[in-house]
């Protein structure tokens, strides 16, 4: 058999995984929206809300779940496709034509790694708007009140423009009422007066409804066709239903606040420099506050520094500034006008408020009083602030980091996952199965704890988040460089 050319292969070995990828992936997304779906259900459902609401849930939490298992579906492919190209002798005979294992598995590497930069760009600009959906439609709904609150001697809208309370006394610990009158205009052809000498009121489980027990009291229509027709019904108790009376849901529009998960790599930048600029003004303003202190002693009149610079709006880095140009080229000039980065803004207000303090000390410097030193409390006071700064870039920049390991987590998983299924060929699913589990639990294990300590400042955000992949790297290495010789893969 003449040997395979170099691009037969490559498309051989490409043709190979996308069945494997593709249903992974969908194996695997599926079944973390199923552990989303149970442990929030209920919840959800139980607030009354609409089918379309909780369905725009779900959806908006795929992102974050393929962000997830798009890496573990490369391992899983990949663990799939060599052991069945080692158990069925494919590997061996692509040896026999001269074909190395490097050569073999150099095609995967390269297909992870398209597939890394399409998790990076999903991780980039996918995920933060989805992130930010999901945050603001779970706050609007946290914000839906299951019930109303009713205040005493004064006409409470219920349902709006249709049922109206009013009573003079409201026991709020066991909701009972006193001298209650109802407006009740929601009949097209009558309206009613209902009044009651006391009553109580109850909740179903979602809060959606309201049922009114009253006592000894009246009721009162009027035809609205007919004035003339009038009646009046005593009752000693009527029993009413108040429906949908917490089924209204709020949706916030634009809401500007974003947390760490709900920026882009631009945007945390951005954070990081001014935290970073905030941390050398701190300890630039402690540099002043002991100049001062000595030249007070001195006898000298104060100094001061020059105010804070103002905060470059240019995109940080280079793959910032090449995504800004090709924004700039896809989308219209005002659109790319409208991301303004919104942190500059608390620090912009800081320097005309610094500046009067100093001018008053000035003009009370010639006073006969002792200098007053402010070293001490500055000093502690800039150094919290210098800890804050460092603490709130460091946090930042784990979360980039972070969108960078785990697209490169691709390129990793594929790197092992090949020489395990060569040399361990014969586990078949259950070796899938089991060394997938394996590496996604040691693997995000050490992601979550070197987020925890990037976030302490104990190690940099870069050791934090890469120390994973480095050392699945290495592992993959030497395993890959002890299969190089023929038949090292049993």
């Amino acid at each position: 058999m003449a040997p395979p050319t170099v691009r037969t292969l490559s498309r051989y070995l490409l043709r190979q995984h996308l069945a494997p990828l593709g249903f992974a992936l969908a194996a695997l997304t599926a079944l973390m929206l199923l552990n989303q779906i149970a442990k929030q259900f209920g919840s959800l459902v139980g607030k009354g809300l609409p089918w379309g609401v909780i369905v725009e849930v779900f959806v908006l939490s795929i992102p974050f779940i393929v962000a997830v298992t798009l890496p573990m579906a490369v391992l899983v492919a990949v663990l799939h496709v060599f052991t069945h190209l080692a158990g069925d002798n494919e590997i061996t005979a692509m040896q026999a034509s001269g074909v190395s294992v490097g050569r073999v598995i150099a095609p995967v590497l390269g297909g992870a790694t398209v597939v890394a930069l399409l998790s990076f760009l999903w991780n980039d600009q996918v995920l933060p708007r989805s992130n930010h959906r999901l945050r603001t439609l779970q706050v609007d709904i946290q914000r839906k009140k299951p019930s109303f609150t009713l205040k005493e001697q004064v006409i409470n809208e219920v349902v709006p423009g249709q049922f109206f309370l009013r009573a003079a006394r409201i026991d709020p610990n066991s909701n009972k009422l006193k001298d209650v009158t109802i407006y009740d205009l929601g009949d097209a052809e009558r309206r009613r007066i209902i009044g009651a000498d006391s009553g109580r009121m109850a909740y179903t489980p979602g809060g959606r409804d309201l049922y009114l027990t009253l006592e000894d009291g009246d009721i009162q229509a009027v035809n609205r066709t007919d004035p003339t027709q009038f009646d009046r019904t005593f009752f000693r108790v009527n029993r009413m239903k108040v429906a949908g009376i917490g089924n209204t849901l709020e949706r916030t529009e634009h809401d500007t606040y974003k947390s760490d998960r709900e920026m882009s790599i631009c945007e945390m930048r951005s954070v990081v420099e001014q935290a970073r600029r905030e941390a050398e003004q701190a300890r630039e303003d402690t540099r002043f506050a002991v100049q001062n202190d000595l030249r007070r002693l001195a006898g000298l009149a104060p100094i001061f520094g020059a105010p804070p610079a103002t905060l470059d709006t240019l995109p940080v880095g280079w793959y910032c500034r090449a995504l800004r140009r090709v924004t700039g080229w896809l989308v219209p000039a005002q659109a790319v006008a409208q991301t303004p980065r919104t942190p500059p803004h608390p620090q912009a207000t800081r320097p005309p408020a610094a500046v009067p303090v100093p001018a008053t000390t000035t003009q009370q410097r010639p006073q006969t009083a002792p200098p007053v030193l402010i070293t001490s409390g500055a000093t502690a006071g800039e150094e919290q602030r210098v800890r804050s700064a460092r603490q709130r870039a460091a946090s930042y920049e784990v979360e980039i980091q972070k969108k960078y390991a785990i697209a490169a987590a691709c390129v990793i998983f594929a790197l092992v996952g090949a020489p395990a299924g060569l040399r361990f060929y014969k586990g078949g699913v259950g070796l899938v199965i089991g060394a997938s589990v394996a590496v996604f639990t040691v693997y995000y294990f050490g992601l979550i704890k070197g987020e925890d300590l990037g976030d302490r400042l104990v190690v940099s955000p870069f050791v934090a988040m890469w120390v994973p992949n480095v050392l699945f790297a290495i592992a993959g290495t030497a395993w890959l460089w002890r299969l190089r010789r023929p038949g090292d893969t049993r």
